[in-house]
């Protein structure tokens, strides 16, 4: 077993697909083969490096298949996160794929499927089966079919989107909250799935999106069929995995009951989804196979409560076989047979004490006392004299003796032949189950989407082949689940388009809620793309066919790579890749290095995506105050901010998004709002008014908080601020008694051993200090 290969529940994740990805190249163009040997998901796909990097962000798997000699450049190429495997170059030949995939599916070409466009996914896939071969997974029924994966069907979306977005994981690790967790509803694990791939993968086909949403809106008018589908769904369990481990033979009898309960559900759901007026629904529920034999087979065949095992309990029903019948009769009831014998026998000779024993050497045996031995009938058979009895045997004895000594070997070996029998009839439907997976899957999540547009208020969005994005009202998915008792999300409306208002330059303070209006408007076309409903009142969307984000960046140390250098790769790849429908995320571009550079950076981004010609609609987040001007010189950039209010040195963060742009960041606020001593708080102020005054042309010296006297910044020259690395802020080298004092007090510290309650001592001790 590899991590790829997988059918034990103990191993597999429950909500997502356990992927196996074979990787074939050829110069700079790839071809990869996606297959989940838990669920028979067969997929292809085929293009050039960076969209294969795409799509392993999207299916994340468990484990890579490449050519030997390819592996090292995978590491290099995709990162060494996953868990990779080699085969052999000869592994991945176009005509032995070909060959190989025509054989697992029984056909004699490939047509059918629609594959042949891509010969490098292709060949990627012959080499998955011969990897499989190689582990000794060999035959697997569930494996019938596979699929292409079109570029031009699904939005792109790099790994950098996914991170930033929050999809799949938080950035806060385990105690984050993502947007997956938060919109999962599903009620089977086969449904959860399915909601991860729409969501690593959404569409741009309107009509596909309508009849999703068509589904969602019936369930969101009629909530009393909604529950009832989504009891009946969760009745149904896994189906999906459980028929691949069919397809494995590896099926348990308790399995192949939770398969028999789960497709009873099934007639059930198509009769509470069928002729309600909804055309998608209609369609999707006439594909439903009530798969009325296999019930009944599996209702006749097997023990309502069968045992874990074979030979660890009764699992074939009674009636089944006569022979096992008499058998379990036979192991339950021997005891009362050999009395019967013995009476039987009693009443023909007339041997009052005769006895029937057992030993290791001749089995069972009738004892006569020397008394009685006259009466001995002549169809007994001598097997042994004592001193005061003689031991026989009888035909129908040892008969009993065979069947009672053998009964549980047999019966093991019946129920055995009877089972298997019963899994290839299984096997012989699993065409039937898996379409009725599919459906159910489908259903499952627009149910789910239904049940989290009614709790959450969404609404349903009107997704067009236009280019604007207008959304009114519009909220964070994510933050308005986790925002305290009492307050309420602050909706914002966002309108993009690629005529008068392409991209928007977005000020206002630290805090103030930029980031969240950066990712809420993505998250709501991802949402919409994905066919659910939107948190907004209402959104008017043109689709979107590619997602960009670049929000937030870290060192990547392992590969020598910088903050800085990180976000600018980032940043790089997006601008190689605009196109007129791409929705652009940039936030904070150009902080990680001096001012002027990462102004003049932001300021070239900005300039490059209007005047690519492409149209691409950005929101471009900035504390750049300069770039405000660019309003004035672009036509289609227009300036907003984050409102705030100011009371006094305080300020509040009002979350709405106005008109405009703004010249300050407050940062010293927030810098106050996280706990800052005092004195550093005041110490920044100085500076910072002096620093503005130096900008108007003004005295820019400013009051020694020790001294008294008036200083000038030494490295303010020309209205320009150069950094100097022997006046970094480090709190400790301030010759400030407080803070030394501080410094002491947490030198001191034993943090590692520390309790809760001594870390609340210590900080209130602090703050004692410090006069807060």
């Amino acid at each position: 077993v590899t991590p790829g290969i997988a059918f034990s529940d103990v191993l597999l994740e429950q909500k997502e697909h356990n992927y196996l990805t074979g990787l074939a190249f050829d110069n700079d163009r790839c071809g990869a083969a996606f297959i989940d040997v838990s669920t028979g998901t067969f997929q292809v796909a085929e293009g050039s490096l960076d969209y294969i990097g795409t799509l392993l962000s999207s299916f994340a798997p468990k484990e890579l298949l490449v050519p030997k000699s390819y592996a090292r450049g995978v590491r290099e190429r995709f990162g060494d996160s996953y868990y990779i495997s080699t085969l052999d170059e000869w592994a991945f030949v176009y005509d032995a794929s070909v060959e190989k995939l025509k054989k697992q599916f029984g056909v004699d070409s490939l047509k059918g499927f629609a594959i042949d466009v891509f010969p490098l996914g292709v060949a990627a896939a012959g080499a998955l089966l011969v990897y499989l071969e190689q582990t000794q997974h060999t035959g697997l029924k569930n494996i019938c079919s596979i699929s292409r994966i079109d570029e031009s069907r699904f939005v792109w979306m790099d790994k950098f989107t996914f991170r930033n977005l929050e999809i799949f994981t938080s950035a806060a690790g385990g105690e984050g909250v993502s947007l997956v967790s938060v919109i999962d509803r599903c009620s089977s694990p086969m449904g959860a799935r399915l909601l991860r791939t729409w969501l690593a993968m959404p569409v741009m086909d309107i009509d596909e999106l309508n009849s999703r949403y068509d589904v969602v809106e019936y369930f969101t008018k009629d909530q009393e069929s909604l529950l009832a589908v989504q009891e009946r769904i969760g009745n149904i369990g896994d189906l999906e995995r459980i028929i691949s481990r069919a397809a494995a033979g590896k099926i348990s009898p308790r399995e192949v009951m939770q398969l028999k309960r789960g497709l009873e559900q099934i007639a059930p759901v198509r009769d509470l989804c069928q002729g309600k007026g909804v055309a998608p629904l209609d369609r999707m529920m006439s594909g439903l196979d009530g798969c009325g034999p296999l019930i009944d087979r599996l209702e006749n065949t097997m023990m309502p409560e069968p045992a874990a095992a074979i030979g660890k309990g009764d699992v074939i029903a009674p009636g089944v076989s006569g022979e096992l019948d008499s058998l379990r009769n036979i192991t339950r009831n021997s005891r009362d047979i050999l009395l019967q014998i013995q009476q039987r026998e009693m009443e023909r000779t007339g041997i009052t004490s005769l006895k029937i024993n057992y030993n290791s050497v001749f089995g069972y045996y009738l004892e006569v006392r020397n008394a009685h031995k006259d009466k001995v009938p002549e169809d007994w058979v001598r097997k042994q004299t004592l001193v005061n009895a003689e031991r026989y045997i009888t035909a129908e004895l040892k008969e009993y003796e065979e069947k009672i000594l053998g009964a549980e070997e047999k019966i093991y070996a019946l129920e055995s032949r009877i089972y298997a029998d019963l899994v290839a009839v299984i096997q012989d439907n699993i065409a039937s189950v898996q379409n009725n997976c599919r459906i159910i899957s489908r259903l499952d999540v627009l149910a789910g989407f239904a049940d989290l547009a009614v709790s959450n208020r969404y609404c349903r969005p009107q997704v067009n082949d236009g280019y604007a994005i207008d959304i009114k009202a519009g909220r964070h998915p994510v933050i308005e689940t986790l925002m305290p008792a009492g307050e309420e999300f602050v909706p914002n409306d966002v309108f993009l388009d690629n005529k008068t208002q392409q991209i928007i330059i977005l000020t206002g303070p630290n805090m103030a809620g930029k980031s969240a209006l950066l990712r809420q408007t993505a998250l709501i076309v991802l949402l919409a793309q994905t066919g659910s409903f939107v948190p907004a009142e209402s959104a008017s969307i043109g689709y979107c066919d590619k997602l960009f984000t670049r929000v937030g960046a870290t060192d990547n140390i392992s590969r020598g790579e910088s903050t800085f250098m990180v976000e600018m790769l980032e940043t790089s790849m997006i601008l190689h890749n605009l196109s007129s429908r791409s929705l652009v995320l940039l936030d904070e571009i150009g902080r990680g290095t001096s001012t002027y550079d990462g102004m003049s950076i932001a300021r070239a981004i900005v300039e490059y995506i209007h005047e690519s010609g492409q149209g691409a609609k950005t929101l471009f987040a900035t504390h750049y105050h300069e770039l405000n001007d660019m309003e004035d010189i672009y036509p289609r950039v227009r300036n907003y901010h984050i409102a705030v209010k100011e009371v006094g040195k305080n300020v509040i963060f009002l979350r709405k998004l106005k008109e405009g742009g703004v010249a300050h960041s407050f940062g010293i606020h927030v810098a106050r709002l996280a706990g800052m001593p005092r004195q550093v708080i005041e110490s920044a102020e100085n500076t910072l008014a002096a620093l503005e005054k130096q900008e108007k042309g003004g005295d820019s010296a400013f009051t020694d908080r020790h001294s008294g006297t008036k200083v000038r910044p030494h490295n303010v020259k020309e209205g320009r601020i150069e950094s100097d690395g022997s006046l970094q802020l480090s709190f400790f080298q301030l010759e400030d008694p407080l803070l030394m004092s501080l410094r002491d007090d947490l030198n001191a510290a034993d943090l590692n051993n520390m309790t809760p309650l001594q870390a609340f001592d210590l900080l209130r001790d602090m703050k004692s200090k410090m006069g807060i």
